[in-house]
């Protein structure tokens, strides 16, 4: 029997992301043909939360499949400080679940009078935001009640990645997506990796992965304070031998967020020398190897979902309401 909300929207996700790779197969198609006519230089991802944790995986996407370099932006430039970026020939990407926030609305105003072509990835078609932008890729992932986001995330996931291999024109993704669902759905199916007793007595910990698995690392970071109150932090594998190493002379506990993709080898040397060092640490794994490699972090995040809301509840946690978080945030 499912508990919680959380537990019953994050087992959504496949037939969510089935239905709306194949609903916005045309628009996504249409958007790919105006990215490749207008070629743009830069791109400029506008979010905050979990949809600026989706713009640290568009990032590494869309500068690893169209080569183009790509940028979170600091939305308080247009909303506090009331400045003007240069944005002729860019691209701005703007992802929000409810498409409401000031903040978020004001930067993507500005990108747009800027001359940024925009594109909205959001929940709420009928949002503000849906109106603003040139054009929306939506994520179709349904009402979402629980506070804690996870169908709609990995739906933004899977949005991203349909408008880079439409921008690539890359038909061996576009035709990997749709064994995504499926692959998302053994992921549900599989064993436990997280559980309430690895991380009984832990208040603080480390995320660690590379690439599109680091991505998806400050997701589960996050999610590890919202729903468990743990402290929680995300690095590269990479960054993390940079200095914060250090820290595992402290008995740190580190999640290993793994992905088997060209990042593979070089992340398992930097685990190998972190566990070296007596770090204690949990091994998250993709599950499903026979899938494209730019797939594979969304199958680490949908078990690493179902997991995380069981460790909130033995902690005594309610994952649907994570004290002091509100569904739609409104910042300026």
């Amino acid at each position: 029997m499912m508990s919680t909300l959380m537990e019953k929207e994050a087992r959504q996700a496949p037939q969510v992301v089935a239905e709306q790779l194949k609903l916005n197969a045309d628009i996504a198609a249409k958007i790919g043909d105006k990215l490749n006519q207008i070629d743009p230089k830069m791109v400029m991802i506008i979010g905050r939360g979990s949809s600026d944790h989706a713009g640290v995986f568009g990032k590494y996407l869309f500068e690893i499949e169209v080569g183009v370099p790509t940028f979170a932006a600091a939305p308080s430039v247009a909303s506090v400080y009331g400045k003007t970026l240069k944005l002729d020939k860019a691209l701005a990407i703007v992802i929000s679940q409810s498409g409401r926030s000031p903040d978020i609305l004001s930067q993507a105003q500005m990108a747009k009078d800027a001359g940024a072509y925009t594109i909205a990835l959001v929940n709420d078609e009928s949002s503000p935001l849906a109106q603003l932008v040139d054009d929306v890729l939506p994520l179709k992932a349904g009402p979402e009640n629980s506070v804690a986001a996870t169908k709609s995330y990995l739906a933004t996931l899977s949005a991203l990645l349909q408008l880079a291999a439409n921008w690539g024109k890359n038909e061996e993704l576009i035709n990997a997506l749709q064994t995504l669902p499926a692959g998302l759905q053994k992921a549900i199916d599989s064993d436990v990796q997280l559980s309430a007793q690895s991380l009984a007595d832990t208040r603080n910990l480390v995320v660690l992965g590379r690439g599109l698995g680091f991505a998806v690392s400050k997701e589960i970071a996050l999610k590890l304070k919202e729903v468990c109150s743990i402290h929680a932090e995300a690095f590269s594998s990479a960054e993390f031998l940079h200095g914060p190493v250090t820290l595992v002379a402290q008995q740190l506990t580190i999640i290993d967020c793994h992905v088997n993709d060209e990042s593979a080898s070089a992340h398992k040397e930097q685990v190998v020398e972190v566990t070296s060092r007596g770090a204690d640490m949990i091994h998250l794994d993709q599950v499903v190897n026979d899938i494209h490699p730019r797939l594979a972090p969304l199958l680490v995040l949908q078990r690493f979902y179902l997991d995380v809301e069981k460790v909130a509840l033995a902690k005594g946690f309610n994952p649907d309401e994570p004290q002091g978080l509100k569904k739609v945030t409104r910042t300026l």
